[in-house]
């Protein structure tokens, strides 16, 4: 039979063992938080840099199918255009030995019936350069254009999510990619470090540029951009899948005009032209 002392001492071995216990799931638990924490916004930055590098210097020329619903409301000019193209990215090359991209896109049917211009004029509503350049709003080298803000995330495998704000100074202007006062935010896949969908929306906005009569048509721009992965020559690149833009005007033109632009793309390979010579009097192809 233990006595008094006995007790104690295997009551306090006891207690002991539980605090080992909690001690060690509490460090359990932290070594998995540290596992799951979010990387600071500039290795955010930093990889996105990388991914953008990548982007510029190695994706091929390509094309895919690209299907429009344009449309311009309201009003008596109010009218809608269903397009379907093949659309084409094209890299070219400058004198200085950099490369850019040209836009380009061949029109196949336009409400359903096969089109005879190339290319079709008056298209409500038309957007140009987000292949390139969306990919480029956030990055490292947008830095001194802008304002970042790492949101904090719900659960562990969320994207991350980086808000952006325009920060436009007399001196860094003309190295910004964004000329006007914007904000929006991007959501980044946990695991590729991508950009997988984007948000943008630019309060005054030339929708139309000054005519002759000197007025132009301003309002808000709006931008969604979702992004997907798609191989092309063994090498995987995130290219836009759905693309939306609409404009509002607030002043010169007819107010609350609304322009629209809904586009999807699908099925991408690369661009690229194949020649045989032919024996005899066969002629090049």
């Amino acid at each position: 039979m233990m006595g008094g002392r006995d007790v104690w001492a295997m009551k306090l071995r006891i207690v002991c063992a539980v605090i080992l216990l909690v001690g060690v799931l509490g460090r359990s638990s932290a070594v998995r938080a540290q596992g799951t924490e979010a990387p600071a916004l500039d290795e955010i930055l930093e990889r996105l840099e990388a991914n953008l590098n990548h982007y510029d210097k190695s994706v091929p020329s390509f094309f895919c199918d690209e299907h429009v619903v344009s449309s311009m409301k309201p009003g008596v000019g109010e009218r809608a255009t269903v397009t379907d193209s093949i659309f084409r990215l094209k890299r070219v090359e400058n004198p200085d030995h950099t490369s850019s991209f040209a836009e380009s896109r061949e029109i196949q049917k336009v409400n359903g019936e096969p089109s005879s211009a190339q290319p079709l004029r008056g298209f409500p509503s038309m957007v140009v350069g987000l292949f390139e350049g969306g990919l480029a709003v956030v990055s490292l080298s947008q830095k001194v254009c802008m304002s970042y803000k790492l949101e904090r995330r719900d659960r562990p495998n969320a994207p991350y999510i980086v808000d952006f704000s325009t920060a436009l100074k007399r001196g860094n202007t003309e190295k910004c990619l964004l000329q006007e006062k914007t904000k929006g935010r991007v959501f980044i896949d946990p695991a590729s470090m991508e950009i997988k969908h984007l948000e943008m929306t630019a309060p005054h906005h030339v929708i139309l540029p000054g005519n002759a009569y000197g007025w132009a048509v301003v309002g808000k721009w709006v931008v969604t951009i979702d992004y997907a992965p798609v191989v092309l020559d063994g090498d995987t690149f995130w290219l836009p899948s759905a693309i939306m833009s609409r404009d509002t005007s607030i002043e010169g033109g007819p107010h609350g005009s609304t322009w629209t632009f809904q586009g999807n793309y699908a099925n991408y390979h690369r661009l690229e032209v194949k020649s045989r010579i032919l024996p005899g009097a066969a002629v090049a192809q």
